[in-house]
């Protein structure tokens, strides 16, 4: 991985670390964060290799913009993603988050200084 690359992975990770429970946030709020609004598909990329990042990523926290469970093939099972969002308190039916508009986590509007 290229250091421009690690740089932005880790920059994702730390916001997705600041994602509280039972919420939830998209891959494009995080590039739009980021500054780098085109990116969402990087976030996706990082979210890919968060899994075995230190400390620990809460990577099931990360939906597409519709609040679709796009990244839970990259768990080590295919249900595991909804099942850590359900013990968070989230809602999923047919991989999606149904209460996806009042749990969204815009680090845009939660992360202002």
């Amino acid at each position: 991985m290229a250091y421009q690359e690690r740089d932005f992975f880790k920059m994702v990770w730390d916001v997705v670390r600041l994602i509280p429970e039972g919420r939830v946030t998209s891959y494009g709020a995080i590039a739009k964060y980021l500054g780098s609004a085109r990116s969402s598909r990087m976030v996706g990329w990082a979210m890919n290799a968060s899994h075995t990042s230190n400390p620990p990523v809460p990577a099931q926290r990360v939906v597409n913009r519709n609040g679709i469970l796009t990244g839970k093939n990259f768990f080590s099972h295919p249900l595991e993603m909804q099942i850590r969002l359900e013990n968070e308190g989230i809602k999923v039916i047919d991989d999606k988050i149904q209460n996806f508009k009042e749990i969204f986590w815009d680090p845009n509007e939660e992360l202002k200084l």
